[in-house]
């Protein structure tokens, strides 16, 4: 399947993004207490921009869809709380690149259990040699921009 170039680039600039959420986030955190604070500010700053999207872009959600949905299907936020109140806490102790690249190993590491059963209603792609070869260089990595 081929996939546009436009695609690789939003998702790229998107995973960008989160290297900068990390500091900014243990930026504030100075300034209003905890990571959780801090967190809670970045969801309400968060939460009016995508209203203010979602207003633009004249979206509205189909709510006999959403009503017929799993319970985990609501649970993206709460992992997301997890993603920045994590990244708050870990980056004034670990730095950046350390907390981003653990972030990322154990989104790898889930992500190949995940595809490998087909979990969550993705398509299943089983385990092969190169997927678990790649995640063990993340974790390698991992290692190296720890002790570097």
């Amino acid at each position: 399947m081929q996939v546009p170039i436009l695609v690789f680039l939003t998702l790229l600039m998107a995973g960008a993004a989160t290297a900068l959420q990390g500091p900014t986030n243990a930026k504030l955190v100075t300034a209003v207490g905890s990571p959780v604070n801090a967190a809670f500010i970045s969801f309400a700053v968060g939460t009016v921009a995508l209203g203010c999207l979602a207003l633009a872009l004249q979206t509205r959600p189909d709510v006999g869809a959403m009503k017929a949905l799993p319970w985990w299907a609501w649970m993206g936020g709460l992992y997301g709380c997890a993603f920045v109140v994590s990244a708050a806490w870990g980056v004034p102790r670990l730095g950046v690149a350390t907390t981003i690249t653990l972030m990322i190993a154990g989104q790898l590491a889930l992500s190949l259990i995940l595809d490998h059963f087909g979990a969550l209603g993705v398509e299943k792609q089983p385990l092969s040699l190169g997927r678990i070869a790649g995640v063990a260089l993340v974790i390698g990595g991992v290692v190296l921009v720890r002790r570097s």
